[in-house]
């Protein structure tokens, strides 16, 4: 997944975050999905941070994971 791919993902995201968060529906199911997009999020912007990192510093960007959403969600603000 390159670049714009994520970036892309993270647009879909923030607007399927909007749009529950503008739902009046608030249902067990609305918050198990607003929790599932926090988390995807997350993902995103670590990846899109570390594939950042190794091209700044000369490494090859693709070689950039996925990290487990408990690794994501665990980071300091």
């Amino acid at each position: 997944m390159d670049e714009d791919d994520i970036l892309t993902r993270i647009h879909t995201l923030v607007d399927e975050e909007h749009a529950l968060r503008d739902s009046s529906e608030h249902t067990d199911e609305t918050r198990a999905r607003m929790s599932k997009v926090e988390a995807d999020l997350d993902q995103c912007w670590d990846l899109l941070r570390q594939r950042r990192a190794k091209r700044q510093y000369d490494e090859n960007p693709d070689e950039a994971q996925v990290r487990p959403e408990q690794q994501v969600e665990s980071y300091l603000q």
